[in-house]
C-alpha cells in the first residue's frame, strides 16, 4: 500500500475546523472509518469556500475519483478536528489534495490522506476540462 504524500504542516496553508459526534464512533469506541471521507469533504468545502470557488447552489464543480487513507492514532467524538489541506498538483480534468487530520485538542494526527478530483459534468455526465478561473484560484492560493 502506498503511504499518501502529506507535506508538513507549515508548508500547508489553509486548515479546516470540523467537529466529531460521540456518535462517530464504532464499537471500539474510535471514529468510524467513513466519518474520516465525511472530515475529508467537509474540509474541501471550508476550502473552496474560502477561494470562493463553490458552484451554483453550493454545489462543488468536481467528483471524488479516489482516496487513500492512512490511519495513525484512534479518533475520538466528540472532538474539535483540525483538517491541514492542500492542493499538491492540478492537472487538465482533475486535481489532487492532501490532507492531515489532527485532534484540537492535543494536536494528535489520526489521519493523513490524499484525494484525486475530476470536474464533471452533469450535464454531459463526463468528465470537462478545468475551467480557468477556477485552475487559476487554486494556483494563486498554493502558489502552483
Amino acid at each position: 500500500m502506498q503511504v499518501p504524500e502529506v507535506p508538513s504542516s507549515d508548508q500547508i496553508r489553509f486548515q479546516a475546523k470540523c467537529r466529531t459526534r460521540w456518535s462517530d464512533e464504532d464499537n471500539q469506541g474510535v471514529l468510524n472509518n467513513a466519518i474520516y471521507l465525511t472530515l475529508l469533504e467537509e474540509s474541501r468545502y471550508q476550502y473552496f469556500h474560502h477561494l470562493g470557488q463553490i458552484g451554483v447552489h453550493g454545489y462543488f464543480t468536481f467528483v471524488l475519483g479516489q482516496t487513500n487513507i492512512r490511519y495513525l492514532a484512534p479518533g475520538r467524538g466528540p472532538a474539535d478536528v483540525l483538517v491541514d489541506i492542500i492542493t499538491v498538483r492540478l492537472g487538465t480534468r482533475s486535481f489532487r489534495q492532501a490532507y492531515r487530520v489532527r485532534d484540537a485538542a492535543n494536536n494528535t494526527t489520526w489521519a493523513e490522506a490524499v484525494a484525486d478530483m475530476v470536474i464533471w459534468d452533469s450535464e454531459a455526465l463526463s468528465s470537462a476540462p478545468m475551467p480557468d478561473d477556477f485552475r487559476t484560484a487554486i494556483a494563486e492560493f498554493e502558489g502552483l
